[in-house]
């Protein structure tokens, strides 16, 4: 928990103590006051598998019978009136079974099949572990969406984003330790990257926004052209003096987090913009994500720009491919088709970001995380759309000592419940945190009178998972 007397009591006598650390690394002389930063790295509580995470998140819901979870019956019963329980309705109807409309063939030395949505990622698919089991809480996308974030659906929670900064703050002090890149507007919108009731400081930084071209994301205000370092300098110390006379002697998050906020601002302003230029990586980089070629251009900026950040030492980085409306990009009610659009998009930046963070060698300590909020029905929905799922899904995991090469997990023979080796999503969560040192029990923050975590009172880590 934050120490608010150390920090006060560094307030009162360091003598603009937070101006002279900012500026330390500016103006290239040591730093002669000492702070105890919320977001300095912290020990894990116990030996990690992974430093740091990549989310890769594909709004919507896309569909695992049509991508990791291919089903023989499908083909065989296509346009057959069959029973099914419909989760949405909450009532058992009959309901046209529909086959995939791609094929699937087995790649790689594991054999493990996928869908020809995904040749790219097909190609590596011996570095990650597809797990078909997944099952979550709600069948609408906000609350879905909500519950992957934040572990509730309708509470007012931290993201997991969140709790990674609170409990392991970020390995380079020049960065904020969460960044989440494009985040939607919709289902949840900020509250997907929210501190809640942590302190403040532990908020998610976003760049960018959804519907809005990667290329002209940034930070907003992250240089100031309208006054020389010395201007700037002068400033920034009388506003620190003027926090540290309000600061007093009594605990104020959100003044804390203000105080910091102007500190790491400092900082960023010189390590921010070089982190975020894409252009320093040379041409054939570049191509290898899709940049400058038409519908993989957006993504495979989000995903250059996401091994930037987690290789400077953002602790969490989240990409998301999602749209800034009211239907999500993968949510194929109608016109399942639609799926080969967003599969062209992001399939070839994702395998370019696992053939980089591999080649780096930071593939064995980051866990890089793909999926959607839930997955969706083996039966047609209208014409030849899918509704949604959340009894069985696939996402897939890899790097941060996860089995890869593996496939975790099965839905039934219609691939609509999972039935072998389920994991809800706050197993997904406590296991998460297991493979970046963090007892999910133990990650607790009290508020209200009570011990809250991200697994609520849930959550069981799956170790079959790792190698």
């Amino acid at each position: 928990m934050t120490n608010y007397a150390s920090r006060r009591e560094v307030l009162t006598n360091a003598a603009c103590g937070f101006g002279s650390l900012a500026l330390a690394g500016l103006c290239a002389r040591p730093a002669t006051a000492a702070t105890s930063s919320p977001l300095a790295a912290q020990s894990p509580q116990f030996p990690s598998r992974a430093k740091r995470l990549i989310f890769i998140f594909m709004q919507g819901g896309p569909s695992q019978v049509d991508t990791y979870d291919p089903k023989s019956l499908l083909d065989e019963r296509d346009g057959e009136e069959i029973e099914f329980y419909n989760s949405r309705n909450r009532v058992v109807q009959k309901q046209r079974v529909q086959k995939s409309p791609w094929k699937f063939a087995r790649h790689g030395e594991c054999g493990q099949p996928v869908s020809e949505l995904f040749p790219h990622m097909a190609k590596h698919v011996d570095d990650y572990c597809v797990v078909r089991s997944m099952h979550t809480e709600g069948v609408a996308h906000g609350p879905s969406t909500l519950f992957l974030h934040t572990g509730a659906t309708n509470l007012i929670r931290p993201s997991m984003g969140a709790w990674l900064s609170y409990g392991l703050g970020t390995e380079n002090e020049n960065l904020p330790a969460f960044v989440t890149l494009h985040p939607p507007m919709s289902k949840g919108g900020p509250r997907n990257y929210s501190n809640a009731f942590l302190p403040t400081i532990h908020q998610g930084t976003a760049i960018g926004r959804a519907a809005t071209p990667v290329g002209k994301a940034s930070i907003r205000h992250i240089q100031n052209t309208s006054l020389t370092l010395d201007e700037q300098q002068r400033q920034f110390e009388y506003l620190s003096k003027l926090n540290r006379e309000q600061a007093g002697s009594q605990p104020d998050d959100e003044l804390d987090a203000a105080i910091q906020s102007y500190e790491l601002a400092w900082r960023m302003q010189m390590h921010a913009p070089e982190a975020l230029d894409i252009s320093r990586e040379t041409k054939e980089t570049q191509q290898r994500y899709g940049i400058g070629a038409g519908p993989t251009d957006d993504f495979g900026r989000m995903c250059l720009l996401g091994r930037r950040l987690s290789e400077a030492g953002v602790r969490f980085v989240q990409i998301n491919y999602s749209d800034n409306g009211a239907t999500p990009r993968w949510d194929q009610h109608s016109n399942l088709k639609q799926h080969e659009t967003h599969a062209l998009a992001t399939d070839q930046p994702v395998a370019a970001l696992l053939s980089d963070l591999k080649e780096r060698g930071l593939l064995e300590d980051t866990i890089v995380w793909w999926g959607g909020e839930f997955g969706r029905t083996p039966f047609a929905q209208g014409k030849d759309g899918r509704d949604h799922n959340p009894n069985g899904f696939s996402i897939w995991l890899a790097g941060g000592g996860f089995k890869s090469g593996t496939a975790y997990g099965e839905t039934d023979e219609f691939g609509y419940f999972a039935v072998q080796n389920k994991i809800h999503m706050h197993d997904l969560h406590a296991t998460l945190l297991h493979a970046l040192g963090i007892d999910h029990e133990r990650l607790t923050y009290r508020y209200a009178g009570r011990d809250f975590r991200l697994t609520d009172v849930h959550g069981r880590v799956v170790h079959d998972l790792f190698a």
